[in-house]
């Protein structure tokens, strides 16, 4: 036995993306026990008894030699418990327990159970995606949560002992049909939201043109209400949304059943959240809350009392849509075009400007409070509406006003006329302002207002960006005159 090597094929995860990586065993006298070279990390090193455990529970035999496992390319480092079913299966093709030619065209990753079993890994279907594009088979844990075509061939292993019987007598993986991404939970919906209908058309302005927006309001007002129902109007994951998505919720090891359902992901953060919590960090390096918002909402509420430093480093992703952290080992990016929601009381106590209320802060921690939610992030921000508190009358009768529905219509239309717009009415300039299509007397107006409000360039931009989302929602040509007031009035706001 002395001597004999094999090679298995595995992937590892470095960010949202993997490599290939060669799990080569060496049989050889010695004193008898278990080495694992190649940049191996904590996690890596012990899988050497879980999968001593493992074999034994599944009557294979460890002969008492001296096993050497090198991860190749040796010069990178590898984490994660992903590699225990590969080294498992190499360790017993070297020992002549399975045949040589049992891995050839397949990559294997799995965690060992000391019982054998195997056990779904982060970044299933990462894995999943580079076995397809490498035209290999994926073999993994049968209890891994793949759905609705994230590769071409997949096979799902239980347990250890099933290598007995090869891995092409192993099941395919795939379940097609609804019942492969569970039951939804019930839907939200605006209409559960009363006496908020300017704050309603906010939402609809913002979807629509994927605006951030800020609420600012007392407590009690339905500002999170708001937030939370924010995904219900806006259109459904594409395919190639959805598979950016899942990418990064399967390697961030959060569940992926609303996505696969076409759901967009809806991330709310608590303000004490680190910076690194936030943009993505760690070691391995896992993506932050930005990231795991893809194609969906990030909701900051309280967000003057989020840390300075935390909410400036999304100045950078709120631009660039994706957010690059640098390592020893590397540079790891991820993907974060999300729309930005958040919240904020008035002040302190929460009820400056709130009618029946008595505000107790001071000029001094008013001013301190409201400067928290100033300077760059809010020249992101492009729509900024007051959320005053409901009439008690219209509470309790239970009044409604528009639904989920209705404004995913307004939404949806906006978009398409936007759409046509760009494709049919486009002249060829990156000049936002000419892209915005003034009329005459539209750019009056605005001159006017930008002169008197003493509007810096982001911020005229941003303006007429809002301006033309409200034209969209219109499906006209030229933004008008109503449209540039409308805009400017999501511009002041009570903090400032």
């Amino acid at each position: 036995m002395m001597g004999c090597v094999a090679c298995v094929e595995t992937l590892s995860l470095y960010g949202v993306e993997t490599r290939r990586v060669s799990v080569e065993v060496s049989v050889s006298g010695g004193i008898p026990g278990v080495d694992i070279v190649g940049m191996p990390d904590s996690s890596v090193l012990e899988a050497r008894s879980r999968v001593r455990c493992a074999m034994r529970s599944c009557d294979f035999d460890l002969p008492r030699e001296r096993i050497t496992v090198n991860l190749a390319p040796a010069g990178i480092r590898k984490s994660g418990t992903a590699f225990d079913l590969p080294i498992a299966a190499a360790i017993l093709i070297a020992t002549h327990q399975l045949p040589p030619d049992l891995a050839r065209n397949y990559l294997l990753v799995g965690e060992l159970g000391l019982d054998g079993s195997v056990n779904p890994v982060r970044g299933d279907v990462a894995y999943a995606a580079r076995a397809r594009d490498l035209g290999l088979t994926l073999v993994t844990s049968a209890a891994s949560p793949l759905v609705l075509g994230c590769a071409d061939d997949v096979r799902g292993i239980c347990s250890l002992s099933q290598l007995k019987g090869g891995l092409a007598a192993l099941p395919p993986l795939w379940v097609e049909g609804d019942e492969c991404v569970g039951d939804a939970p019930a839907r939200l919906d605006f209409d559960d939201v009363v006496d908020q209908e300017l704050a309603k058309r906010a939402m609809i302005i913002a979807a629509a043109g994927r605006h951030g927006i800020l609420m600012v309001g007392p407590p009690g007002a339905g500002k999170t209400m708001l937030a939370r129902r924010l995904p219900t109007i806006l259109p459904p994951l594409s395919e190639t949304e959805r598979a950016e998505a899942l990418l990064v919720h399967s390697v961030a090891g959060q569940p992926i059943e609303s996505i696969a359902r076409g759901e967009r992901p809806f991330r709310a953060p608590h303000h004490s959240i680190s910076t690194g919590g936030l943009v993505g960090g760690g070691r391995p390096v896992l993506p932050g809350e930005i990231s795991l918002a893809h194609e969906g909402v990030l909701f900051l509420d309280e967000l003057p009392e989020f840390a300075s430093n935390t909410l400036q480093a999304l100045r950078q992703p709120l631009e660039d849509h994706v957010v690059r952290i640098s390592r020893v080992d590397g540079t790891f990016t991820f993907p974060c075009d999300f729309q930005l929601v958040a919240a904020a009381n008035p002040c302190p106590c929460g009820h400056l400007g709130d009618v029946g209320h008595d505000c107790t802060c001071s000029a001094s921690r008013i001013a301190a409070y409201q400067a928290k939610i100033g300077g760059p992030l809010m020249d992101r921000i492009d729509v900024v509406v007051d959320v005053a508190r409901p009439k008690t009358s219209k509470v309790i009768k239970g009044q409604t006003g528009m639904g989920s529905g209705q404004m995913a219509e307004d939404v949806s239309r906006a978009r398409e006329f936007g759409s046509w717009r760009e494709a049919h009415l486009g002249e060829g300039t990156k000049d936002p302002i000419s892209r915005a299509r003034l009329d005459l007397r539209a750019q009056e107006v605005f001159e006017g207002f930008a002169e008197r409000l003493a509007l810096g360039g982001r911020a005229i931009v941003r303006v007429a960006r809002v301006a033309r989302t409200i034209a969209d929602l219109d499906e006209r040509e030229l933004v008008s005159e109503d449209d540039v007031v409308e805009a400017l009035g999501f511009r002041s706001r009570a903090v400032e």
